[in-house]
């Protein structure tokens, strides 16, 4: 049960409670079909190899950092979290942008996370009615296309889809709003537990099946099941390029849910007596493990009917009901991958939205009820230019957070936490482990993290800013213009942030 009071005024009931929330928060929708895109892309088992590699060196120091500065700053919310630990440390205020940053992110996604949500509610009727049998890809494409294309009017919009969204922001905002251990923690402790019963039978079942199907590969007769095995765990060390260790640096550091300020935030409920280093190691750990038990329910499906192994959210939104609505009882199955995505989309906006409600209550002195109804109606009202206009969703997605916010506030974390912060606060915070893994993770957390953070940063902006473009066409680009926007916020973010310091 907890133990010693932490930052924050309320405390995670135990230490699977904790666990299940933070790995509700980071296993997500994005881990049912971006791990097993990015695999698929970037050379399969090579790019497994190596994302291992990063999530041990780089994604687990990092989270451990967003812990240690949620428990130890004596706050719920991010950016007053990193105000207290600057100020008992001695340095600039001008920290606490990287709670700003974190928290825009985080709200800004969980607006269109709704959206993605509805998207997935509206596909179990679907495929429970039969709406994807004896459909052909480009038919199933079409239905897709249909239900996500922005409407010409606000009048267009589907009813079911604008259904869909506002019940799943109303329970989000609702789970919230009952508070850590009665929304959150009560919502990850049912869920996350019957999500991965799900998984691994969905998993077992892609997998038998896959045994019954014959694929040729090579020239040679096999099966399903063996090729994307072959696939998943035989590297093709010839593949490894910048690229491939890139997407795997990406795809590390996003998988596990770091840069949103969410990690600090629950951090900041999390009792002195559980460790944190142990409790990054395992979270860490189960997020890897759900990825690659997604790419065996995923992967012998795909390749037993031939489909595009590498194509992103259309894996799942356009190539499984091509492949589960031919196959007996396939309905029934491609249900139970949706009703199951729901669960991992339910953990994760709470998540999202947490931080948000978490600084309103701190900022204003206002109940959590009256926080997470101002959040939600925020989120509800941002989701709308996701269904209404066109791009608006991809900007906010890849060119804001995904590319910039989040490696942005992850590295100013973890920079933060390795040569900012005082050692013996940092210390103290380090118990669980022996002294030579401490040291081990502190050396990961000052030296090698930063480098491949930055590495992920700097990808980011030149694929989604700079990419292919000559100079003047880059003076021109919209996107350009938005990069510098962006640039202009953040500094007035720090501005802000060591005045507010200097007031205090």
């Amino acid at each position: 049960m907890a133990g010693a009071p932490s930052g924050g005024t309320v405390q995670w009931s135990s230490r699977f409670a904790f666990i299940m929330a933070a790995v509700g928060s980071s296993v997500g929708l994005g881990n049912l079909w971006r791990f097993s895109a990015e695999a698929g892309s970037n050379g399969g088992g090579a790019f497994i190899i190596i994302y291992l590699a990063c999530v041990i060196l780089i994604g687990i120091p990092v989270l451990m950092s967003e812990f240690i500065i949620g428990r130890a700053g004596n706050a719920s919310s991010a950016i007053r979290s990193v105000d207290d630990l600057a100020a008992r440390s001695g340095v600039s205020g001008g920290w606490s942008v990287l709670g700003v940053t974190g928290m825009a992110a985080s709200c800004m996604i969980v607006s269109f996370y709704c959206v993605v949500a509805a998207w997935v509610i509206l596909y179990i009727p679907k495929f429970l009615g039969g709406s994807f049998t004896g459909q052909s890809a480009e038919q199933v494409a079409a239905q897709f296309g249909h239900m996500v294309e922005a409407p010409k009017k606000i009048t267009d919009v589907s009813g079911k889809l604008l259904l869909a969204f506002t019940g799943f922001a109303f329970l989000t905002a609702f789970l919230v709003a009952r508070g850590v251990n009665k929304g959150i923690e009560f919502a990850a402790k049912i869920l996350m537990p019957i999500f991965f019963v799900l998984l691994i039978a969905l998993s077992l079942y892609s997998l038998i099946s896959g045994l019954s199907t014959e694929v040729i590969a090579d020239g040679r007769k096999t099966n399903g099941t063996a090729e994307a095995f072959k696939f998943l765990f035989a590297p093709d060390f010839g593949a490894i390029t910048p690229k491939v260790a890139t997407a795997a640096l990406g795809q590390a550091f996003f998988s596990i849910g770091l840069g949103s300020a969410i990690m600090i935030t629950y951090g900041s409920y999390l009792p002195q007596d559980i460790s944190i280093p142990k409790s990054a190691i395992t979270i860490g750990l189960i997020d890897t493990a759900v990825a690659l038990i997604a790419g065996l329910a995923i992967f012998p499906i795909v390749f037993s009917h031939g489909l595009d192994f590498s194509a992103g959210a259309g894996i799942f939104f356009q190539t499984l009901p091509v492949a589960l609505s031919s196959a007996p009882g396939g309905n029934f199955i491609g249900a139970a991958f949706f009703f199951l995505a729901i669960f991992a989309a339910v953990t994760s906006s709470i998540s999202l939205l947490e931080p948000t409600v978490a600084w309103l209550i701190e900022k204003f002195n206002i109940s959590r009820v009256t926080a997470a109804s101002i959040a939600g109606l925020a989120m509800w009202g941002l989701g709308f230019g996701s269904i209404y206009f066109v791009g608006f969703m991809d900007v906010i997605d890849k060119q804001l957070t995904g590319a910039i916010l989040l490696p942005l506030t992850g590295l100013l974390a973890i920079l933060f936490v390795g040569w900012r912060m005082k050692k013996a606060i940092v210390n103290e915070q380090m118990h669980g482990v022996s002294p030579g893994l401490q040291k081990f993770m502190i050396v990961l957390v000052r030296y090698v993290a930063p480098i491949f953070v930055l590495i992920v940063l700097l990808a980011g902006i030149h694929d989604k800013y700079f990419a292919g473009q000559s100079m003047s066409d880059l003076m021109d680009s919209w996107g350009f213009r938005r990069l510098l926007i962006l640039t202009v916020l953040i500094a007035a973010a720090l501005l802000w942030s060591k005045n507010k310091n200097k007031k205090a």
